[in-house]
Formats: C-alpha cells, structure tokens, sequence
C-alpha cells in the first residue's frame, strides 16, 4: 500500500524515499552512533572510579575521592568535602591522563625535589 502511494506521487516518488533513507544512515553513522559510544565510554570511566582516585567533576572542582556509594561519592577539594553525583564526575587526573608536556614539568620537578633531600 505504501509502495503504492509512493509510486504515483508526481516527480518520482521512489527517488524521494530514497533519499530519506539516506539521510538517516548519513545522520546515524554522524550523529547517533558516535553519540552512543562518548556515553557507553563514560559508563565504563564510571564504574571504574575508585577510592584515592584524584578526579575532576562537570563543574570544574578538583579533589581526591574519600568515600563512594552505588550513586554517589564523597569528594575532598582543598579544606572542604562535598557529596556529588558519580555522574558528576569528568575526568581522572593522573599522570597517564596528563599531556605530555605537563607529565614532563611533573617528573622534572619530582627530580629536583629528590636531589634537594
């Protein structure tokens, strides 16, 4: 019935249909898929948190991990604790996530700190 209807639309309705479907596999292979995979990844980052881990949330706070619950954590930035949302949470900061060239003032400055004891 469809098929029907598509075929006596005046200006090739096929064609139209056509490209409709190509349209949505162009939008899901741009739009959806890496979509879904940004968040299946953020899934996997959190489940992974762990106690002691220094993180860094949505909001731009960055502390060490004390406690963690199913949904929440316990997050100690400068002389203050705050409860937030695992899903608050952005990023790891260590030094395997740093870019280079900040891992390279790190271990400089680890260097120097060792020869002056």
């Amino acid at each position: 019935m469809i098929l029907t209807i598509l075929l006596q639309a005046p200006g090739g309705g096929m064609n139209s249909f056509v490209m409709l479907a190509l349209i949505l596999v162009v939008m899901y292979f741009f739009f959806f898929r890496p979509q879904m995979k940004k968040q299946k990844e953020e899934r996997k980052f959190q489940d992974q948190i762990s106690k002691g881990m220094r993180v860094v949330t949505n909001s731009g706070i960055h502390g060490k991990i004390l406690d963690l619950q199913e949904k929440t954590l316990t997050l100690e930035s400068e002389n203050s604790r705050l409860k937030v949302d695992k899903t608050a949470i952005s990023r790891e900061l260590s030094a395997q996530y740093l870019p280079k060239e900040e891992s390279k003032k790190s271990s400089k400055k680890e260097k120097s700190d060792k020869e002056e004891k």
